[in-house]
């Protein structure tokens, strides 16, 4: 944006130049480039206001995305967990299932001993 503000700033010295000299060569090359400056610049908002409308569009509230998916899963007949970042986990772990396994040999280890 600060490039085509001191584009356009250049193009209307060149302007006023120009216009001094009363050339009208001189005054048709600056304004076809002010018009090409002008035309950027139109692009450029363009752009802008763009990306902010799309911006506008993404930010749904959490609030209606839930909404939407518990619909969906009720067509669906199925049940819908959303409390995917909670704490609770469930506490089978790999610890539990590696003490049984000593347990059990320990108990091997007793009847053998005997």
């Amino acid at each position: 944006m600060r490039q085509v503000t001191g584009s356009m700033a250049t193009v209307v010295h060149g302007m006023d130049k120009a216009m001094e000299s009363m050339n009208t060569e001189k005054i048709s090359l600056v304004m076809d480039k002010f018009e090409s400056q002008f035309e950027d610049l139109d692009a450029t908002a363009q752009y802008y206001e763009n990306v902010a409308s799309s911006a506008n569009a993404v930010s749904t509230p959490q609030e209606d995305v839930d909404l939407l998916m518990q619909k969906i899963a009720d067509e669906a007949g199925l049940e819908l967990r959303q409390d995917l970042d909670s704490k609770e986990t469930p506490q089978t772990t790999r610890v539990d299932a590696i003490e049984q396994v000593e347990d059990s040999l320990n108990e091997r280890l007793k009847a053998l001993r005997s």
